[in-house]
């Protein structure tokens, strides 16, 4: 635990990027970019900074062995070598997650029982009784990854994916997930200067995770359990003073103005509760309008909306005029701003009559979406897409 050993970082694809960029802000070395997930190195104790943190990133996992295995008794039989008893309590609570690829596996579900079998069997063995299992992740958390005849077992040192901040107490409808929304919001290079303006709000999930990055202050301050708080030997003063010294680089407050709309008083009410339980009430300006009517303070910065996108079957169809009125929006009243839309249908975004500066590609739900950059200048016309 005190050797330096490698830690994957896993995160929805199209983050990547961002999460690597995040982990050389830290201090971190990158040593590969995966798909969904971004590998460095480091201790137990560096996954305690990499937990606090990480605004992007759902899983810090912490490798224990890597090893090759053809078939479930090879696999058991290595598992049981490694001294579980030194990083797992005897009267604790074990949850093992797998992620399996191998022809001999039907069902990841088998392979993790396979796991958690060989763990809790060696616990006994060397301590005299055993923790108990059961999927909840809230205490130890064990992952197995299991691609054709290589095996890599972690210790998950997040339990509870890091995007449960615990502050969305009141989600609304289709909410986006806030690891996406924080990397929606450091794609836009909005830094706290100039203002953030967030019209068809929801939730209120952006302009949360936007005063959290104006503010320099970790998500990680939000939660009271992670994984890591379950491994025998964790360092409980190094989380405390972490934790202290966060909240002393914190800002107080912000040079720009944060500002938040919808026209549903439900959904205003909830990311008023939402923004309260993350601490950022007080920087966020919710309004209940349209959001054509939204207030743009002088000075610039980053208007950024989340349409519907018509996911089912026909709803497309009506949404052609919204995407429109959005485009006239910007042209008309966010001139000096730079504008962004967050869409998972191309089709809709020709119908904002604006040319994109950049398609950045994320994923929402497993939806292959865009967050599409617009510069507002004075005098912006209509431009048709090539």
């Amino acid at each position: 635990m005190v050797e330096k050993n490698r830690i994957l970082i896993t995160c929805p694809k199209g983050i990547p990027p961002f999460l690597a960029q995040e982990l050389a802000l830290l201090g971190f070395p990158v040593l590969a970019e995966q798909t969904a997930g971004v590998e460095t190195e480091g201790t137990l104790d560096d996954t305690l900074r990499l937990n606090l943190f990480l605004r992007t990133g759902h899983r810090v996992l912490l490798l224990l062995d890597a090893f090759a295995a053809r078939n479930a008794d090879e696999l058991s039989l290595r598992l049981q070598t490694i001294p579980w008893e030194d990083s797992i309590d005897e009267n604790g609570y074990l949850c093992v997650t797998a992620s399996v690829e191998n022809p001999t596996i039907r069902d990841a579900r088998y392979a993790g029982l396979k796991v958690k079998d060989a763990i809790v069997d060696r616990i006994r063995e060397k301590r005299g009784r055993r923790p108990d299992a059961g999927p909840e992740r809230d205490r130890s958390v064990v992952h197995l990854y299991w691609k054709d005849e290589q095996a890599s077992v972690y210790l998950d040192t997040s339990g509870e994916p890091l995007s449960r901040r615990g502050y969305r107490k009141i989600p609304m409808s289709a909410p986006m997930q806030e690891t996406l929304a924080a990397a929606v919001v450091l794609a836009t290079r909005w830094d706290g200067s100039t203002s953030f303006v967030n019209p068809m709000c929801g939730s209120g999930t952006l302009a949360i995770e936007a005063a959290l990055i104006g503010l320099n202050r970790p998500p990680g301050l939000l939660r009271s359990n992670f994984g890591f708080m379950h491994i025998k030997g964790w360092n409980e003063t190094l989380w405390n003073e972490l934790r202290e010294t966060a909240k002393q680089e914190a800002r107080k407050s912000l040079a720009g103005r944060i500002i938040a709309t919808d026209i549903d008083p439900r959904a205003i009410e909830a990311a008023k509760k939402n923004a309260m339980t993350a601490g950022v009430e007080q920087l966020i300006e919710f309004l209940v309008c349209d959001y054509r009517d939204t207030p743009l303070p002088e000075g610039g910065g980053a208007v950024v909306l989340n349409p519907e996108y018509g996911e089912r079957m026909g709803e497309a169809a009506k949404l052609e005029g919204v995407y429109k009125e959005i485009g006239d929006f910007f042209k008309q009243k966010c001139k000096g701003y730079t504008g962004y839309v967050f869409t998972g249908n191309p089709s809709l975004a020709k119908r904002l009559g604006l040319k994109a500066k950049r398609r950045i590609p994320f994923f929402n739900s497993g939806i292959e979406c865009r967050l599409l950059e617009y510069e507002l200048y004075e005098g912006t016309r209509r431009e048709k897409f090539a």
